[in-house]
């Protein structure tokens, strides 16, 4: 298998000189656990008490991982993006929200991203998260099977209700629709729901594509077990498969409450899960399944694109898609591209305040995963000096 990922100038292409010594300057910065630590704290410290950081926010971080503060802030990014056939997944980054009025602003703009998506090739998904629209502790309670008050059922037929609304509207636009993963303990009312989902708009192909985080060691069994689901009752199963974004968290619960972490003992365990797990869906595509893999590793593209090979699947195969976040790992993302394979661009946007939050995730994240951010760094150095001696 040809060695493509090393190809700076394909990788960084779109970027300018200012905005790659940004990047250089940023992924230098989240190198330092300890400079993230301070930073996180800064930013929830300058949120809480209103202080005017916006535009600083704006014109760093928030400009290299984010498209834009609303949806036609945007445009301007997918266009760009989709001239080097990256696409673009257009994705509401506010969390944390608590009220049905913001939940109902959440639906409204995820149907307006799927309106957008409807009116661009370049915008092939839409995307929301479960606790976007509706109370993380009503999912937790749905999972345990624990009684609802009526006022909890009132609440939870109005989250199924925006579920079905979202996903209904995907289904009639046909545009494909990224359901996504949170924390383990709210994922299986999650999971169940967004089945339900697929019984009721896969029937002719995958629209609504739920999430499997494989840093979890059970989402292999899960994959199959849904897979046969939807095999013995006639319908088709989308899923996004990544490794995960709440590791920490889940470990510290779980040693909290005294139960078994959910969290693959070691990295070697979370990217054996991850490969076992898109090989299975990639051998599994004439069998009602279609994929979206979500990963910055180079190893495993490389063995997704040797698998699509050996099995003869096209590299335009609408079935098979490579996800990657805005902002990160642009030598896999543009030239996968570049070879013709399909791949689209989380571009998460919203006010900047309200996606800090998703912000400091990311850095921290860069920060936990090991050699992540070295690479990153690496890749960006040899193209300034790709530039400079050029």
């Amino acid at each position: 298998m040809e060695k493509i990922f090393n190809n700076t100038e394909v990788a960084f292409s779109l970027k300018n000189n200012a905005e790659l010594n940004r990047a250089n300057f940023l992924f230098k910065m989240i190198s330092h656990p300890t400079l993230v630590k301070m930073g996180s704290s800064l930013a929830h410290f300058a949120i809480k008490y209103k202080l005017p950081v916006e535009g600083m926010i704006r014109k760093t971080v928030f400009d290299h991982f984010c498209g834009g503060v609303n949806e036609k802030d945007c445009l301007s990014v997918v266009d760009k993006m989709y001239t080097k056939k990256v696409s673009s997944v257009l994705d509401y980054s506010v969390e944390g929200k608590e009220s049905e009025e913001q939940f109902d602003a959440a639906l409204a703009m995820t149907l307006k991203t799927i309106e957008f998506a409807k009116e661009r090739q370049a915008i092939p998904f839409a995307v929301f998260k479960p606790t976007g629209v509706g109370k993380f502790d009503l999912f937790v309670k749905k999972g345990e099977n624990a009684d609802f008050t009526p006022q909890e059922q009132f609440a939870w037929n109005k989250i199924v209700n925006r579920f079905d609304i979202i996903c209904k509207t995907a289904y009639e636009k046909d545009v494909l629709l990224l359901i996504d993963a949170e924390e383990s303990w709210m994922q299986d009312a999650a999971d169940a729901l967004t089945l339900d989902m697929m019984r009721k708009y896969n029937k002719e192909k995958a629209i609504v594509f739920n999430t499997a985080q494989t840093y979890r060691w059970d989402r292999f069994d899960y994959i199959k077990e849904i897979h046969q689901i939807g095999l013995t009752e006639g319908f088709h199963i989308g899923l996004k498969v990544v490794r995960g974004a709440y590791m920490e968290k889940e470990r510290e619960r779980a040693q909290e409450k005294g139960y078994p972490s959910p969290i693959c003992a070691t990295k070697e365990q979370t990217d054996e899960t991850f490969n076992k797990s898109v090989t299975y869906m990639l051998e599994n595509l004439d069998n009602k399944m279609a994929l979206f893999a979500g990963t910055h590793n180079e190893d495993s593209s490389y063995m997704l694109m040797r698998l699509m090979q050996e099995r003869n699947i096209a590299h335009h195969d609408n079935r098979m898609w490579f996800g990657q976040l805005y902002g990160m790992s642009d030598n896999i993302s543009y030239n996968l591209a570049k070879h013709d394979y399909n791949v689209a661009k989380y571009l998460p946007f919203g006010p900047v305040f309200d996606v800090v939050p998703y912000l400091i995730r990311r850095a921290e994240e860069n920060t936990s995963v090991a050699g992540q951010t070295n690479r990153e760094l690496s890749l960006i150095q040899t193209e300034i000096k790709r530039r400079r001696t050029n």
